[in-house]
């Protein structure tokens, strides 16, 4: 197949730098064929919705053939479309529409490992001699038996598995069922490289590459030493869960990695205006990411788990936007505060009021780089609270009643207030949608002027209004009284632009002194509340303030 050209209408080869990536949980966004899971149909039925948001780009969780033990990151078959969601026709008639429409479309590639049901897997573990003998990672017992190192699963104990035929242990850094790729095999990288290009051949217009720093490990198998400190925070797990005991040197992040994913970025260089985001889980993940995006030779952008943690306070924001932009240089961040494997920001971040909600967005939508907004989060969808039989996730019900996993980012998308489950499915869903959710359901907010899905709307169309909230340059200053102080600046945009941003992370009001010149915008939308007169900034509490100044103003805050 060819590959199409691109679609008219959009922002030039770099127009990842500065997008806003929708992420849609296929199974969770529309319900097409009445069978309670979503499909690609039903995200094709619900597209102009996404168009209508403002978004630059689709990125579309795991929809290949797989046994969905982990729900569609256990790829059985990477150029399959299963049949839960549709056929390879359904998703080429969702590309072609959203490309109608000026989106893009980002599919998410699991290339670390597969399903065990992957004719790969099933040719390698058949004995130690057929061609794929080694296209995954093997190693022999300890003498005494037990596994050939200390390393753990994401999902609780050993990351290694017994296989009877092969008298051998194999790696899978999540579950059983998702053995590792042997990516210091070159035929594996190969093979893998082969089926990206396939849907870069189809049309596609990025990946998402999920557990990307997995792809490759220690080849002499060390033990990882114990951590300091519980980890938590940059590598997405709890503290009750004992991968989090280790500091993972050995089983990922391997400075070996560096050269598959140069590989990686050749090939998508064949194909101008495709990109790529990482997603980073280490306990250095700004390192990491800073590896993976200096220099324009690997990926085009990362983002890690830093901004999915418990805390959103602005001392702990502000430490962590400041860290990542001395680290990366010329890299370029992709940010995110939800997705499909962690606890709704709404709930996270214990948001009482709608207004921090909208604080949260502009947060979120202020900083310099990419975005990535998760199905829900512009209708302020808090996490579902499900019973222990209602749950479906592996992960929740390993550590059922400490983690309740992540069913409860992951019900059906509320349309309708009224009707039957919302207006996902005819039928019952594959998860509940809560009650709670239907009083947020799009056709209640969609009217709205003062609804957060029209804020979400307003401030998308604002920002892309903005070179400097785009693609321009950012400085933060230092905290004061839980506002975070911010600009961003773009002297390439004509005329050049300055843009002075304040975020009140306090329930009480803020006064700060501003330039003299600070002058509010016309265009900023409902939700940018603070009033900047006579040097001064007034802003209400969780009140957000953008400002234009001259570019040789100081900002003494």
């Amino acid at each position: 197949m060819t590959r199409p050209l691109a679609p008219a209408g959009t922002r030039g080869q770099d127009w990842w730098r500065g997008a806003v990536i929708y992420q849609v949980y296929p199974r969770s966004f529309m319900d097409s064929n009445a069978d309670g899971v979503g499909d690609l149909p039903g995200v094709l039925a619900r597209l102009d919705y996404i168009a209508e948001l403002g978004v630059d780009a689709i990125w579309l969780s795991p929809f290949f053939t797989s046994p969905m033990k982990d729900f569609g990151y256990d790829v059985a078959d990477y150029r399959g479309v299963d049949p839960l969601f549709g056929s390879l026709d359904d998703f080429d008639r969702l590309l072609e529409a959203a490309h109608a429409r000026g989106l893009k479309i980002v599919i998410d590639q699991v290339l670390s490992h597969t399903s065990d049901q992957h004719a790969w897997f099933q040719e390698s573990r058949v004995d130690r001699d057929n061609p794929r003998a080694d296209w995954y990672v093997w190693a022999e017992a300890r003498d005494d038996g037990m596994p050939p190192n200390n390393w753990l699963s994401v999902f609780g104990g050993s990351a290694w598995q017994w296989d009877s035929r092969r008298r051998q242990y194999y790696l899978h850094n999540f579950l059983a069922s998702q053995p590792d790729l042997n990516f210091h095999h070159p035929e594996v990288q190969d093979a893998i490289l082969g089926e990206v290009r396939f849907w870069l051949e189809r049309g596609v217009d990025g990946f998402r590459l999920d557990a990307i720093n997995f792809c490759t490990h220690d080849a002499q198998l060390r033990d990882n030493p114990p951590a300091e400190t519980v980890l938590e925070a940059s590598i997405g797990v709890r503290p009750d869960n004992p991968y989090g005991f280790q500091r993972h040197r050995f089983d990922k992040s391997r400075p070996e990695n560096l050269a598959f994913l140069e590989r990686l970025r050749a090939l998508l260089d064949e194909y101008p205006g495709t990109t790529s985001v990482g997603e980073v889980g280490d306990d250095n993940a700004l390192d990491v990411m800073a590896d993976y995006t200096r220099g324009g030779k690997r990926l085009h952008m990362c983002y890690s788990f830093d901004l999915l943690t418990e805390r959103g306070d602005a001392d702990f924001l502000h430490h962590t936007l400041a860290t990542m932009e001395a680290k990366l240089g010329d890299g370029w961040p992709c940010w995110a505060i939800g997705n499909h494997d962690v606890v709704r920001v709404a709930s996270r971040w214990r948001a009482t009021s709608e207004v921090e909600l909208r604080l949260y967005m502009a947060f979120l939508l202020t900083q310099r780089g990419s975005v990535c907004l998760y199905q829900g989060e512009e209708l302020g969808l808090t996490e579902a609270e499900l019973r222990f039989e209602e749950l479906v996730d592996p992960y929740g019900i390993a550590f059922w009643p400490n983690f309740k996993g992540r069913d409860g980012c992951r019900t059906p998308h509320p349309w309708q207030a009224k009707g039957h489950n919302g207006g996902f499915s005819s039928v019952a869903p594959w998860l509940p949608l809560p009650e709670s959710h239907l009083a947020r359901a799009v056709d209640r907010q969609h009217g709205d002027p003062d609804s957060l899905l029209s804020a979400y709307r307003d401030f998308l169309a604002f920002r892309r209004a903005h070179p400097a909230l785009v693609k321009g340059e950012v400085r933060y200053h230092p905290l004061r009284d839980d506002v975070l102080c911010l600009e961003r600046k773009h002297p390439a945009s004509r005329p050049s632009e300055r843009l002075l941003i304040a975020l009140n992370f306090s329930s009480a009001p803020r006064t700060l002194a501003a330039p003299g010149d600070a002058a509010a915008l016309a265009d900023a939308p409902a939700s940018v509340t603070g009033e900047w007169r006579h040097g001064r900034l007034t802003l209400p509490a969780h009140g957000i303030a953008i400002a234009s100044c001259a570019e040789e103003a100081t900002w003494d805050v």
